[in-house]
């Protein structure tokens, strides 16, 4: 058997290996947030819209929250203001919010829009101050052993779902980004991504919800990816934070991984955008590639 041959029957195996997670999640809905240094690099953007569309094409409904930290600071830098974070959120003054939202509404979401239409996909960018309502919050600063003021910066307390559900109710991914509507003010307000993204897959109660960001996943040594967890459950969760093998932005991320589970999130996976295709790898393998984090199993009843 030539080796051309013999691809050919791999190919057609990797589609089988697929085909139950395909039918498991047809019609099922995915929340991904993208974000890390895989959104600085152009040709990476691309190769993950295509899968993005790709999903939508085998029946799944893809929902995008992404960030742009990166392509904030560097805006920010330019216009001489200084990056500060606490808890791994970002400080932010209302001279900061107007570059965070200019970046992220007007810049990366529209650009994210046009690489799924040009993959032959339907997209519907929504700024994330059109769906969210925010109000305030502080961060804990281990530094200073007290909550700090963030300034314009907001958790999600609710969120308008309907032009969400109309995107996906006509096969047309919803592409949004993490800003919100100040409660009672109107004012813009920057949320994390991964909060935003949590809340919102929380609302929907998708079946997944998956962060796309630079790294493998999460791990014992940050050094060692031969370190990888590939499964955690909810409650050892606050023992890796003490411990300090979760730290810095991974905290708000993996608790809201947990938030949402508790609101019926289905599976929350993290994975390395930066690998190609590591989306599909990870939904339709049996290995999958990433860290994924689940709820515990109950206790069998008595």
């Amino acid at each position: 058997m030539n080796s051309a041959f013999q691809q050919q029957i791999e190919k057609a195996a990797v589609l089988l290996e697929a085909l139950p997670y395909l039918q498991q999640f047809r019609g099922t809905t995915f929340l991904i947030k993208v974000g890390g240094s895989a959104m600085e690099d152009p040709d990476l953007v691309r190769r993950l819209m295509r899968d993005v569309v790709f999903l939508e094409l085998v029946g799944v409904n893809p929902v995008i929250v992404h960030g742009g930290g990166k392509a904030i600071s560097a805006a920010m830098k330019t216009a001489g203001l200084s990056a500060e974070f606490v808890g791994g959120l970002r400080v932010t003054s209302d001279a900061a919010m107007e570059l965070v939202e200019r970046t992220l509404s007007r810049e990366i979401n529209p650009g994210l829009v046009k690489s799924l239409i040009e993959f032959g996909g339907k997209a519907l960018g929504v700024a994330g101050n059109e769906a969210f309502i925010g109000e305030r919050m502080k961060a804990w600063s281990d530094q200073e052993s007290r909550e700090i003021e963030l300034g314009r910066v907001g958790k999600v307390v609710d969120i308008e779902l309907s032009k969400i559900e109309a995107a996906i109710s006509t096969e047309t991914v919803p592409v949004l980004s993490p800003i919100a509507s100040e409660r009672g003010t109107g004012l813009a307000l920057n949320v994390n991504a991964d909060l935003a993204a949590a809340a919102l897959a929380s609302k929907l109660k998708v079946a997944k919800l998956i962060y796309l960001s630079d790294v493998i996943g999460l791990m014992r040594d940050p050094r060692d990816e031969e370190t990888l967890i590939p499964s955690i459950r909810t409650d050892e969760v606050e023992a890796l934070i003490e411990d300090g093998t979760i730290g810095g932005g991974m905290i708000p991320k993996l608790r809201s991984a947990v938030d949402a589970l508790e609101a019926g999130v289905g599976k929350v996976h993290m994975i390395d955008g930066r690998i190609s295709h590591s989306l599909l790898l990870e939904i339709f393998t049996e290995s999958g590639i990433g860290t994924e984090i689940i709820k515990p199993e109950p206790s069998p009843s008595l």
